[in-house]
């Protein structure tokens, strides 16, 4: 005999059916069918067949987890379980369902259901939790007897089918039906006859399993094996919990087909109160239904959410459901949106202050809002900006300002501008705004001076950042870009001009050129260009104390706005000896001094005495600051002299720039022409590219001819006017002739006394096959280009070179299907790259 006839003989009562078959090959549903039976009865089988019981034990762990170590068993689990990949399937699909309903609901999740989220694991072994007196005693439990006196002996037995447990030397005692307290007083009794001088302690073992149902709207409907101790939230724990489509107000419990027993979660929710939460038995069902009328509450209330409602609810139960009201609530404004009968959203509103706005009934589908209650709406003051304590304070009349800011350096932030500060202040009556000035730093050194001035209710103290002290603290860029004039202000000028009238023009001026702070200001209460420019933060060192420009608009004598510019002696306004009041939408202009800190410089470098740095003043010219660098050194080649200028290399990279982009389209061009010129069309490509890689490879120079010997000896020379930026740079005296283009070996060779272009073509190699050898360029040591074929100074070709001078071959573009453009590209890159080289030369 073997396991496999053990649990063949359990399923099928024959346990005389003779089987070869391994442990190992047990099936897992086999083996979770012996695991059902009692403690009791699995031992007494085992030993009956000679089958080792952790054998058994283990063989389920490896077939059920793939592993030979024990799993520990949990007490409730469901008897079918999907697949890991179902489930989370499942769980996403529900968390999108749940998402699409909060969205539908602007926000608001149903009531108590996270109370299930996530499926436990597993479940406390019943054995740790204390077991009732009430506690119906049935086949499968296991009842520990351990006697002791003159005889010490312990028992476990388990409750067989027929509800005996088989007491040793006594025989079947009749425990099935019985409490648990009842089998206890009962097996003590018999143990005090049965035994002399022995007593019985009785405690409960392993529990039963049985069988439930959960049915309805929860996530995972079906049959569970749980505890004989489980009850309907236990169920509803290993079921995955209810979906948000189930009531959690009216949980069924069903037993023989009829309803023993409702469970409000509610009162456990929102009570703690566990004494609905009834115990299960075995083939009981727990039905969850659709979920009933819901009312959703938002607003200040401790609790937002949906909730559903059993039967008459009244608002002031929904607002107790939700938690009550918070300390910010204003309960005389408690808006109710509804649905009427005509299927339209209506809006009332009930007052939670008296009775029958608490009595009024909620309907479903209704959305409860509480309102908020305003911010303070008097006897206050408020602070704004780079403060150390910003907010509201008390106010009682006749405080000033140095109430509520005693010291710059304790109430103050570091970076906080204290020369000037503002004072929003509202009208009781009209409720419109006006702006004082106000001398921060007299105000609170000089207590109640004139500069400290008194406030009135509800004004508001603006305290501006200075962003010369932004570098003090932690965060203070970000927090001085919050507590810039522009930002505080900002709400103030719309305000402003929002409450403009054409009997009360806007507030507002604009100051512009060298302030501190130009832009968009609330008019000062005292109309002063003063009081303006402190606004503005003061001037820059570059304002121009002369005069300052005012631009008005009026009306003339046909309703028709004319500008009207007047000039105002800014230092006499800065002393207040100007007669001039600001007034709506002044435009005022600052102007700055004439070249300001405007620095001309020109670079000075190579062979010259004292190179550096110059400035020049306006006027001068590139003798003069020759003559301040101490003149050239005895190794100096004025004939080879570089001068640059940075127009002129702005000028050459536009036209680099247009080159590139003219000569990427002619490359598509010839692509897309095919092979038409006898199989050399991919050789025509190939060269364009190679000329649109130097196009795009070239870097402009901004070089300027120059003949620096006749700028310095000849008096009739034009003069060279310097340019800041400007750079001069004398070289030392060369000794090559350079080659460069379209020949074999590309260098520089050591310059002899003699030798013509010919002769340095032909020590580089001669010319390419796609050289143009009649467009030989020369380019002289001064940076002039000459074409030998052309000029007859050169004596076709035959003319010596001198040092420093670079001989260039270009390619032949009457190859290339005769574009102009590729003629005028490439002598656009040598002569920048005759530039680049000479500078690089030098």
């Amino acid at each position: 005999m073997n396991l496999k006839r053990l649990l063949l003989s359990l399923s099928l009562a024959s346990l005389m059916m003779p089987l070869c078959v391994s442990a190992q090959s047990i099936s897992p549903a086999q083996i979770q069918q012996f695991k059902f039976l009692p403690q009791a009865q699995q031992e007494a089988l085992a030993r009956q067949y000679g089958v080792n019981l952790d054998q058994l034990q283990g063989s389920s762990s490896s077939s059920s987890n793939g592993s030979a170590a024990r799993q520990p068993t949990s007490v409730v689990e469901p008897l079918e379980n999907g697949s890991a990949e179902n489930q989370s399937e499942n769980d996403n699909k529900l968390t999108e369902e749940e998402q699409a309903f909060a969205k539908k609901n602007n926000g608001l999740q149903p009531f108590g259901y996270e109370l299930f989220e996530g499926k436990p694991s597993t479940f406390a072994p019943v054995t740790e939790v204390p077991v009732p007196m009430n506690y119906t005693l049935g086949p499968g439990d296991q009842i520990r007897v351990q006697l002791w006196g003159n005889e010490n002996r312990q028992f476990a037995l388990t409750v067989s089918r027929d509800g005996t447990i088989d007491m040793p030397e006594r025989g079947p005692i009749t425990v099935a039906g019985l409490s648990f307290q009842q089998a206890r007083d009962k097996i003590s009794k018999l143990v005090a006859e049965q035994y002399i001088g022995v007593k019985a302690a009785v405690s409960l073992g392993e529990l039963r399993s049985m069988r439930v149902f959960v049915l309805g709207e929860t996530r995972t409907p079906g049959s569970y094996s749980v505890s004989s101790l489980s009850t309907i939230t236990n169920a509803l724990y290993v079921s995955g919990g209810i979906r948000h489509t189930g009531s959690l107000r009216n949980i069924q419990l069903k037993r023989n087909g009829k309803v023993v027993h409702t469970l409000d979660l509610y009162d456990l929710l929102l009570k703690g109160d566990t004494s609905g939460d009834a115990r299960l038995q075995a083939g009981d069902a727990i039905f969850i239904p659709a979920v009933g009328p819901r009312v959703g509450i938002d607003g200040e209330v401790y609790r937002p959410a949906l909730y559903e409602i059993d039967g008459a609810t009244s608002l002031q139960e929904l607002v107790n459901l939700a938690g009550g009201m918070t300390a910010q609530a204003y309960p005389q404004i408690t808006r109710i949106e509804r649905t009427n009968q005509e299927f339209l959203r209506i809006i009332a509103e009930a007052d939670l202050t008296n009775a029958a706005g608490k009595q009024a009934r909620v309907k479903a589908g209704d959305r409860v809002t509480i309102a908020s209650i305003a911010d303070v709406t008097g006897q206050y003051v408020e602070i704004t900006g780079a403060a150390t304590r910003a907010g509201k304070f008390a106010w009682v009349p006749g405080m000033r300002v140095s109430s509520v800011i005693r010291k710059l350096d304790v109430d103050l932030l570091p970076m906080a501008d204290t020369n000037f500060a503002a004072i929003v202040r509202t009208n009781p009556e009209t409720r419109q705004i006006s702006v004082l000035s106000l001398e921060l730093k007299d105000a609170v050194n000089r207590p109640g001076s004139d500069a400290d001035l008194v406030l009135q209710e509800k004004d508001q103290v603006l305290v501006f950042a200075d962003n010369g002290k932004a570098d003090v603290g932690q965060n203070s860029s970000a927090n001085a870009q919050s507590f810039s004039r522009n930002a505080l202000f900002e709400p103030v000028v719309k305000r402003l001009k929002t409450q403009a009238t054409p009997q009360a023009p806007q507030q507002t001026m604009t100051i512009s050129g060298p302030v501190r702070y130009p832009g968009e200001y609330p008019l000062p209460a005292t109309g002063k260009v003063k009081d303006a420019i402190v606004m503005a933060g003061g001037l820059n060192d570059s304002a121009l104390m002369l005069e300052a420009e005012l631009a008005r608009r009026n009306l003339d004598g046909n309703g028709v706005e004319q500008t009207r510019l007047q000039n105002i002696d800014l230092a006499n306004a800065l002393n207040d000896q100007v007669d001039v009041t600001l007034q709506s939408r002044d435009r005022l202009m600052v102007k700055s001094i004439p070249l300001f800190g405007a620095t001309r410089t020109i670079t000075v470098q190579g062979e010259v005495v004292y190179p550096g740095e110059y400035t020049f003043s306006d006027g001068e010219t590139l003798v003069d600051v020759l003559q301040r660098a101490g003149g050239l050194t005895s190794n100096a080649f004025p004939r080879g002299v570089v001068f640059t200028r940075e127009k002129l290399r702005v000028l050459e990279a536009q036209r680099l720039l247009e080159a590139e982009k003219r000569l990427q389209g002619d490359l598509l061009g010839v692509q897309l022409e095919g092979d038409n010129f006898g199989g050399q069309n991919a050789q025509r490509v190939d060269q364009v590219k190679g000329l649109l890689d130097d196009v795009q490879s070239s870097r402009p120079v901004g070089r300027m001819v120059i003949d620096l010997q006749a700028v310095l000896n000849n008096s009739d020379y034009q003069s060279i006017r310097l340019q800041d930026g400007d750079t001069l740079t004398v070289p030392i005296i060369p000794q090559a002739v350079s080659v460069f283009g379209e020949v074999q070996f590309p260098t520089s060779h050591l310059h002899t006394a003699g030798l013509t272009v010919d002769d340095y073509l032909d020590r580089s190699g001669g010319p390419t096959r796609q050289a143009d050898e009649n467009r030989v360029y020369v380019v002289k040591a001064d940076g002039s280009v000459m074409l030998p074929e052309k000029s007859a100074w050169f004596g076709n070709r035959s003319q010596q070179l001198q040092p420093g001078d670079t001989v260039i071959m270009p390619i032949d573009v009457d190859r290339l299907n005769q574009l102009e453009l590729w003629t005028n590209v490439s002598q656009i890159v040598y002569q920048m790259a005759l530039g680049a080289a000479a500078v690089g030369n030098l």
